[in-house]
């Protein structure tokens, strides 16, 4: 995994390949597509798919540059298909933008199991921080690309459009009891930690530690 940290609101970008493997994933790519696409190129690359845990536009601002450049087809959260296919409608703040909207290729709602890139992937629906978040489990490398949900001592903000705390706990809560405790979260802000980790010493999951 290569995480690259892009635009104005520091968003963690991911692009996932197998060792060796010459074909690649790319998660929650926000912004700085040149940047990310020179990135694919170096790695020498195929990108098998473009993945997205939400459509907040710090999350999906060069998806179209990326996927045009590409081919690669678009995975995203089937109640926030249309967030994407008009991003600038939903940017709640000036200054940011413009990005260009796109028209995803395939919906996820949680359940699914997609097989790309040589990995199987279980997508999980973890709402709260957005009315259609999602997370994406690598179970075979115990790890889990949890977008907003779950930071290094913080959860995602819910002061959004469609956010909700006791949705968001639920959602959180849900990670833990079906994950190992050793399970890596490598999160769209800030740095990696652990499902058990958080568990224990995230100030927001007070009542989940006991």
């Amino acid at each position: 995994m290569r995480t690259f940290t892009v635009g104005p609101l520091q968003e963690n970008c991911h692009i996932v390949r197998r060792d060796g493997s010459d074909r690649a994933l790319i998660v929650d790519p926000g912004e700085e597509a040149p940047r990310l696409l020179a990135a694919l190129e170096a790695l020498g690359v195929t990108l098998d798919g473009i993945l997205l845990t939400h459509t907040h536009f710090d999350h999906v601002g060069a998806v179209a540059p990326i996927a045009r450049a590409t081919g690669a087809e678009v995975w995203v959260p089937e109640i926030e298909k249309g967030v994407l296919a008009d991003i600038m409608s939903y940017v709640p703040w000036p200054g940011f933008g413009p990005f260009e909207s796109y028209e995803a290729e395939h919906t996820v709602k949680g359940g699914e199991r997609l097989e790309l890139a040589g990995f199987e992937i279980d997508v999980l629906f973890t709402p709260g921080h957005s009315p259609g978040h999602v997370t994406y489990s690598f179970a075979d490398e115990k790890a889990i690309l949890s977008g907003d949900v779950l930071f290094r001592g913080s959860v995602g903000r819910t002061d959004l459009p469609g956010g909700d705390w006791q949705t968001l706990l639920d959602s959180i809560r849900s990670l833990m009891d079906a994950l190992p405790e050793d399970t890596t979260v490598h999160p769209g802000h800030m740095g990696v930690t652990t499902l058990g980790a958080e568990r224990a010493s995230n100030p927001f999951l007070a009542e989940l530690a006991r």
